[in-house]
């Protein structure tokens, strides 16, 4: 976004709201602490844990029923290698180095399975799950949630497909469960579409907790405020531009997805939890 229209979105919040005070945003660190460390991969992981609150996460299932971390359907773009990861087994996929692509330091690492990340869980942090898959992969999400130990209130869910996450809920429903959300404005009139109108009905029907929507365009106020006092929770996501993320803060977004946990958590200081 250009400096002069993040001025602009800043100013515009800031006169907006002059008589109220930044709610404490929740940072979570995006496919780990993905801009120094290679997505979705335990030193990402590991790394997210120390400079943010939560840590998400992408999930997919294997062809022998396990679940593993990695965000796209094929292994190529991480592992040079490609494997779709419905088709191939666990044992297939691990035999892969998933590393080397963001830096020759990181050599060795491999695709994590979900068991694993849950054993990094600190206590009082989350780890946001989103599921790649359809349906097919939630018993086993259920079983690995149900045998990890892990709090319910510390492994949200999220997810893009309405008919995945609504059967997350009805299956899961001790967890907190979010709908992804990609905003983009109408090529005809400008209007965000799907409209914030359209968004809540739908998701008080599947029972969700909330929405997780993209930031790029910015959502403008009367948008985030219609969600708000809808009584729904609203996070962000993949915000890495400070001003950007002071700016929802004060609007008492409650969280904020990164790839920058560590450079956003320093620069909101007090308005991060």
């Amino acid at each position: 976004m250009p400096r002069l229209e993040i001025f602009a979105f800043a100013l515009a919040l800031v006169i907006m709201s002059v008589f109220s005070t930044a709610a404490a945003v929740e940072i979570v660190a995006h496919r780990g602490a993905s801009h120094d460390r290679p997505e979705n991969t335990l030193a990402a992981v590991n790394l997210g844990w120390q400079e943010g609150d939560a840590v998400e996460i992408d999930i997919y299932l294997t062809a022998d029923n396990k679940i593993v971390v990695i965000h796209d359907a094929t292994t190529k773009r991480t592992a040079g290698k490609d494997l779709p990861v419905a088709t191939s087994t666990l044992a297939e996929l691990r035999e892969l180095e998933v590393g080397r692509w963001k830096a020759a330091e990181f050599a060795g690492e491999k695709i994590p399975t979900l068991e694993e990340v849950l054993k990094t869980v600190p206590k009082g942090k989350r780890l946001f799950i989103e599921i790649k898959a359809g349906p097919e992969i939630l018993p086993e999400l259920k079983r690995v949630l149900d045998a990890a130990g892990v709090p319910p209130a510390q492994t949200p869910i999220i997810g893009f497909a309405y008919d995945t996450v609504k059967a997350a809920k009805m299956l899961m429903p001790q967890l907190k469960i979010y709908w992804l959300v990609s905003v983009k404005p109408d090529k005809v009139t400008g209007e965000l579409k799907p409209t914030a109108a359209e968004l809540i009905p739908q998701t008080k029907a599947a029972k969700l907790e909330g929405l997780d929507l993209g930031n790029s365009p910015a959502l403008p106020l009367e948008y985030v405020r219609a969600i708000q006092q809808s009584g729904l929770e609203l996070y962000v996501w993949t915000v890495n531009d400070v001003e950007k993320a002071r700016a929802y803060a004060k609007l008492g977004i409650l969280g904020i997805t990164t790839d920058r946990p560590g450079l956003l958590k320093e620069a909101l200081g007090a308005e991060a939890k």
